[in-house]
């Protein structure tokens, strides 16, 4: 049934979704926002982070669809809002939030270039949207590695084409030194550049978000051995998506690990590309019932645990 309506990419199946995210928010919310009484605020904060998560949903289904990362379902959407459901809890800044933003922003020029339409402008926003994330989390410079890669497989690398993202990229970094030298508070710009010693990559030892990550991994590398063989077997523009999806998902579990100080909101990196390969896996399923006991543990897991954490 839930494999069923999920099946095809209808408005109605992410109304619903987005919906049970929403109700699932403002759950989790009260505990967060609202401590003592309900003041205008926190429900100030609460609307303003409804929101932003409305923004990251939309630009996350757009690039998805409109890149053709899954087939015609909503599978890879459904994923994705259980996914960043368990994380409720510790989103509780808009710093968090909007990092998230910026994060899908830069996803969607990274997954156009399969589009030989406005390559120049592609790369430079990429470069452009990865510098801002770069102020708010400086671990994010490993993902420059993901446009490169994006280049390498969807166009010629030409020197124009290689020169874009790092023009992109310091465009903020000279905004925001020139902010920082006007106040006089150049510290805080040469700080984005001295990063802690690596950390131990105990990944979420002792922590409930060991489960999560450990379940998701193995979702993930089920999935892949699932889609690949077909997926190489044909030379088309999904292949290097495909490619650049498994690239993706290595650099965000990289970044985790990197993380000095892990509360779960680095798994945020991990979601869109684990919630895209999984959605590919389950589209290789042919038995509905194995369908359907997924999307019901899937429903139930996104409920209960924003409680549990």
């Amino acid at each position: 049934m839930l494999a069923n309506f999920l099946g095809k990419s209808k408005p109605i199946n992410f109304i619903i979704l987005l919906s049970l995210f929403i109700c699932l928010f403002l759950g989790t919310s009260f505990s967060l926002f609202y401590t003592d009484s309900i003041a205008f605020t926190s429900l100030l904060k609460t609307v303003g982070f409804i929101g932003l998560y409305l923004i990251v949903f939309f630009f996350y289904n757009f690039t998805v669809y409109k890149n053709n990362l899954t087939l015609d379902n909503s599978y890879a959407f459904a994923i994705f809002t259980a996914l960043l459901s368990y994380l409720l809890p510790v989103i509780t800044s808009f710093k968090t939030l909007v990092i998230v933003l910026l994060y899908t922003l830069w996803l969607r020029k990274i997954y156009s270039l399969k589009s030989p339409n406005k390559i120049l402008p592609k790369l430079f926003d990429s470069g452009f949207w990865l510098g801002f994330l770069f102020i708010l989390e400086p671990f994010s410079a490993v993902f420059t590695t993901l446009i490169y890669a994006a280049i390498f497989l969807h166009q010629k690398p030409i020197i124009n084409y290689l020169i874009a993202p790092i023009l992109g990229f310091s465009t903020p970094l000279v905004i925001y030194a020139t902010y920082c030298v006007w106040f006089d508070q150049f510290f805080l710009f040469t700080n984005l550049f001295y990063f802690e010693s690596i950390p131990n990559f105990v990944f979420y030892s002792g922590h409930n978000f060991y489960w999560i990550s450990v379940c998701i991994a193995i979702l993930s590398v089920i999935s892949i051995f699932l889609k690949s063989p077909k997926t190489f077997s044909i030379n088309d523009s999904f292949k290097k998506s495909w490619i650049l999806l498994l690239i993706n998902i290595t650099i965000a579990v990289f970044f985790a690990l990197l993380i000095p100080t892990k509360n779960g909101t680095e798994f945020l990196f991990v979601l869109f590309p684990a919630a895209v390969i999984i959605a590919n896996g389950l589209e290789t399923v042919t038995n509905n019932f194995i369908k359907n006991l997924f999307f019901i543990l899937l429903i139930i897991s996104a409920i209960a645990v924003p409680f549990l954490l």
